[in-house]
């Protein structure tokens, strides 16, 4: 009884917070903002051009390896040292240097988060990269998260090029509707970057990038997909414009082998049986049928000759022994209206150690 006063109390006294303060709390963000730009410290001239561009997407799990992170592998870490983070930042970065992608689009990037020792993640991606210039978009900014100690917290996803960029916005996503108010307050404001790349050879190069809801149980996820397949279809209304979209779209490919991961994703103290937020896909089968209306760097074709080479998310859970190919789902994608280089897609499933989730990468065909 007590413990139920205290935190209704707490509740109290954080709303009045929130209320008189004079910079909020949570940011909210407008439906359509510009995004951020960086450039890194020492600007690498004469980036020429091919024919052919290599983009990887890569969510980087902020920089938190593989850590037993309570919020999404049973474990009770929450915050990390700066020593853990840099280790992990470099591994990372060695890892691009290795690949080479032109244009890198990443997911839960950290910006200066309690969580991950205060550090700008992409500044110091760009810092330690061949990358020349970077668009930031925040989806989860806050002064303060009072759940877990999460402290102060500004996590987005972020577009990485040699090239210049601009015409930068955040898109909002439609938020969670299957939460109550003071959750949803505190909670992800997912989004999409939207940005064109200045190449010597396409006047009309854009990028999206997108990180959608991981959790949800009703048809957030499904309304997210329709606002991205919309901006797909706006840059590919404009003459002669070419895109790439991709991300961590937290789904299936139509047609997976599997669709239920309830036992893979239990933790110890789940009921017998139960089933994890976001761990069934059963009823979301077709959701992504309308984006592969475009052009996929993996066709549908060679996923469904063999699911498993194209898993690209697999979490290291406290309660389950990790089999031989830890590996077991595909949730990240790349789509274009142009043309993918046949037999150039790339499922990294060599990074187990970096991430929770593995990079994609193909090479676009670029022509003026």
């Amino acid at each position: 009884m007590k413990i139920n006063l205290l935190k209704k109390l707490f509740f109290l006294i954080l709303i009045c917070l929130i209320c008189w303060s004079c910079e909020p709390l949570v940011n909210k963000f407008d439906d359509v903002e510009d995004a951020e730009l960086y450039k890194s410290k020492d600007i690498i001239d004469s980036q020429s051009v091919s024919d052919t561009l290599l983009i990887m997407t890569w969510n980087i799990r902020f920089g938190a390896g593989r850590i037993h992170w309570f919020g999404d592998c049973c474990g009770d870490r929450v915050i990390m040292t700066e020593q853990e983070v840099t280790t992990h930042l470099e591994k990372l970065a060695d890892y691009v240097c290795r690949v080479k992608p032109d244009i890198l689009l990443l997911q839960e990037v950290d910006i200066e988060s309690k969580r991950s020792a205060y550090i700008d993640q992409l500044q110091w991606l760009l810092d330690h990269t061949y990358f020349n210039y970077g668009v930031y978009a925040s989806m989860w900014q806050s002064q303060f998260i009072p759940s877990d100690g999460l402290g102060r917290m500004d996590m987005g996803g972020a577009i990485l090029s040699r090239w210049k960029i601009s015409d930068t916005e955040r898109i909002a996503l439609p938020l969670r509707g299957d939460q109550d108010a003071l959750t949803q307050y505190f909670y992800l404001r997912r989004c999409i970057i939207k940005a064109r790349i200045e190449l010597p050879n396409c006047d009309d190069f854009y990028v999206l990038d997108i990180h959608a809801s991981a959790f949800s149980t009703d048809d957030t996820k499904k309304n997210q997909f329709d606002c991205l397949k919309g901006e797909m279809d706006k840059i590919n209304d404009i003459p002669g414009a070419l895109f790439v979209a991709g991300g961590d779209l937290n789904e299936l490919p139509p047609g997976s082998d599997s669709t239920n991961y309830c036992d893979e994703d239990r933790c110890p103290e789940d009921e017998p049986g139960s089933c994890r937020d976001g761990s069934d896909f059963t009823n979301e089968r077709n959701w992504l049928d309308d984006l592969y209306a475009y052009k996929s760097a993996v066709p549908l074709d060679n996923y469904h000759a063999n699911n498993s080479r194209y898993f690209t998310h697999g979490v290291v859970n406290t309660a389950v022994v990790t089999p031989i190919n830890p590996w077991n789902r595909k949730l990240d994608y790349l789509f274009t209206n142009g043309d993918w280089v046949a037999g150039s897609d790339s499922t990294h499933q060599d990074t187990f150690d970096l991430s929770d989730h593995a990079p994609v990468s193909a090479k676009i065909v670029v022509t003026q």
